[in-house]
């Protein structure tokens, strides 16, 4: 099939390159013509594992194509994708604006019938607007399709994730979408779910608010393990080992950041709110995440007893491993608060420090773990990238000013760690002192 994919951000990058893969025609469009040409290139723009080998392997192929001409690609398209940004505006809600442009660029071109695909997570009754919109400025009166295809992509495994998701979701209202669809990820091995739109829109959601509330609910049994003197981790084993429940998404930790969770659940509860419902169950949630960096911060400050001029190693700054996302970190709220007291900040992440210099100042960047536990009062890890796991901790104490580690994401062992003759902080158990 010819497809366009419109926006090349992270969910428009990855299902570009992977319906390439499975053997459609694709072209990606953005109105970014630098990143057009920097993809045209082989420079991808994001770090994603996998991703790039794709892209290079089915531009080479011929099956994969990117442009600024957007015209030519709705033009020249049977299915068109619309992956561009749906940001949060400053009251939570969801800017459509960069959704409502294209439908109004795709009203304008098509001559021929169109399956149109919102990609992008978006309020439900988007499609309506959508469809609405196209009505309106169809030069050409042809006939159309709207269609709710939402993603279900997580950072770091993105890939894997299109090409071998749990299920795939189709909101449609006429057989020959459904049909069209069905056709297009038959090379997937997986549950379609079909739908109508708005259950579709719906699902996503729903999806990504229920998973936040998971992380909220183990970071506040952390908690209270904290109180208790219990284990977290025996606690979420315990629990985990419920088929109901699962194991999945029990991590104690600082909470979770990113893109997709904060802004899904803000929209939904704004979405709630203007259907009718006031959704007091996942203000709480966020309420508990964004809490929980607070709470992780002071454990860093009664560790130290006075943060001001000491000087701290935080490991890791992505909002999670496997990706150099900065959007929502944690790490952005936890080091501007000890900044404010007076913290020495040294910082190493694997993948996202140039992007965290734009954000981040007055922090000295270093190129390794061992730089940052140099002279460090406290190490500090925020986020659980694997090169962590593997540090030679003998090295890691000889170089540090006090053998004191934070960890924000129960990476170690206190009992291990402890023999290696460092104290121990992390989430949910017991402090090695």
């Amino acid at each position: 099939m010819k497809i366009a994919v419109i926006g090349t951000g992270y969910v428009g990058l990855v299902a570009g390159a992977c319906f390439a893969d499975i053997g459609n025609h694709v072209v990606c469009v953005d109105i970014d013509e630098d990143k057009i040409s920097k993809l045209n290139n082989n420079i991808i723009p994001i770090y994603e594992p996998g991703l790039e080998k794709l892209v290079v392997k089915n531009k080479r192929e011929g099956k994969l194509k990117f442009t600024a001409d957007l015209k030519k690609a709705i033009k020249e398209s049977d299915i068109i994708f619309i992956c561009v940004g749906t940001p949060p505006k400053e009251n939570g809600e969801v800017d459509l604006s960069y959704v409502e442009n294209v439908a109004r660029a795709i009203a304008e071109v098509i001559d021929s019938y169109k399956v149109i695909v919102e990609k992008s997570t978006v309020p439900v009754e988007t499609g309506e607007r959508v469809a609405r919109t196209i009505r309106a400025y169809n030069i050409h009166k042809v006939d159309f399709d709207v269609v709710s295809n939402p993603e279900f992509l997580r950072e770091g495994s993105a890939v894997n994730d299109f090409m071998h998701p749990d299920r795939i979701v189709i909101g449609c209202e006429r057989e020959k979408s459904r049909q069209i669809m069905k056709e297009l990820y038959a090379p997937i091995s997986a549950p379609v779910i079909f739908t109508d739109i708005k259950s579709a829109e719906i699902i996503k959601h729903a999806s990504n608010s229920f998973l936040a509330t998971k992380i909220s609910f183990i970071n506040s049994i952390a908690n209270i393990c904290e109180l208790a003197g219990a284990d977290i981790e025996r606690v979420a084993e315990g629990m985990g080992y419920d088929k109901r429940i699962g194991r999945s998404f029990l991590n104690a930790g600082i909470g979770y950041g990113g893109f997709c969770f904060p802004k899904d659940a803000e929209a939904f509860i704004r979405i709630s709110k203007k259907l009718g419902y006031d959704f007091k169950l996942l203000k709480a949630v966020q309420e508990i995440n964004f809490a929980q960096r607070n709470r992780f911060v002071k454990k860093i400050e009664k560790a130290l007893l006075v943060v001001k001029g000491k000087a701290i190693g935080i490991l890791g700054l992505a909002f999670k491993p496997n990706t150099d996302d900065m959007r929502f970190a944690p790490s952005i709220d936890i080091i501007t608060e000890l900044q404010k007291e007076g913290a020495k900040i040294k910082a190493y992440d694997p993948q996202a420090t140039e992007k965290a210099k734009g954000i981040l100042k007055d922090v000295v960047y270093c190129n390794n773990p061992y730089d940052v536990a140099k002279d460090s009062d406290a190490l500090v890890i925020v986020t659980e990238w694997d090169e962590f796991k593997g540090l030679d901790l003998k090295k890691i104490k000889s170089l540090m000013k006090h053998p004191l580690v934070i960890d924000g994401r129960n990476m170690y062992n206190p009992e291990a760690i402890k023999k290696e003759g460092f104290m121990y902080i992390s989430m949910g158990r017991k402090d090695v002192l």
